[in-house]
């Protein structure tokens, strides 16, 4: 399911995940890093996100955790149970590839915000409590809580959004768990719901615009 051509750019092997850069080097400071959900790839989520924030750099990351004809950011035990160990493993990696991506491409992680959907979403919830700094703005698409155990992260000064699909059977009864935990560790949380199910689509993308407009406001002010 990868999507080589102009439009979703290069694929890049130069770091510990797979990726591509689109927009850089035309002085543009807001980038979004795409996380796919599972069993596609990284081109994915790129018209979505374009849609959304047509002026940013776009850095669309691939999992390295082969599912089907895709990929997955870490292992899965059940749809709703997943490998602790490997949770923390490809989420320290991705820590590390944010950082040194951001320094190479002369990028802002002040001003990235991480666009993730359902097992990217969860990979960037778990970034943010295993390794605080990273993110200072996460888009979580049909999360849920991954992690046994959490750290007593402080995530104040963070925003986060966090949206639901009404319909949404697997995942939809565990976001409000989300919502709550990020809360108590210091983000400040938009939740929303649309009327859908586990796919993401124009109502999502609406709302992200709006917010990350919002967020840019925030940075002015």
């Amino acid at each position: 399911m990868t999507g080589d051509n102009a439009e979703n750019g290069t694929l890049v092997l130069d770091l510990a995940f797979p990726y591509r850069l689109l927009g850089a080097g035309k002085g543009r400071r807001e980038c979004l890093f795409l996380l796919h959900g599972s069993g596609v790839d990284e081109t994915s989520m790129v018209a979505l996100a374009r849609s959304m924030a047509p002026d940013a750099v776009l850095i669309a990351v691939r999992g390295r955790i082969p599912q089907e004809d895709g990929f997955r950011w870490f292992e899965r035990i059940t749809p709703t149970t997943f490998d602790q160990e490997s949770i923390r493993v490809e989420t320290a990696a991705f820590a590390a590839f944010a950082a040194e991506g951001a320094a190479r491409h002369g990028l802002d992680l002040g001003h990235a915000t991480f666009l993730g959907y359902s097992n990217g979403a969860n990979l960037v919830s778990s970034l943010m409590l295993l390794h605080p700094g990273i993110v200072r703005r996460a888009a979580l698409l049909r999360p849920m809580p991954v992690l046994d155990k959490v750290p007593a992260t402080d995530l104040t000064g963070t925003r986060t959004l966090i949206i639901a699909g009404a319909a949404d059977e697997t995942y939809g009864p565990f976001a409000p768990a989300l919502v709550t935990l990020l809360s108590r560790h210091g983000t400040e949380i938009d939740a929303r719901i649309v009327p859908s199910g586990h796919e993401i689509g124009d109502p999502d993308a609406a709302i992200i615009r709006h917010w990350l407009a919002g967020s840019a406001a925030t940075q002015l002010g």
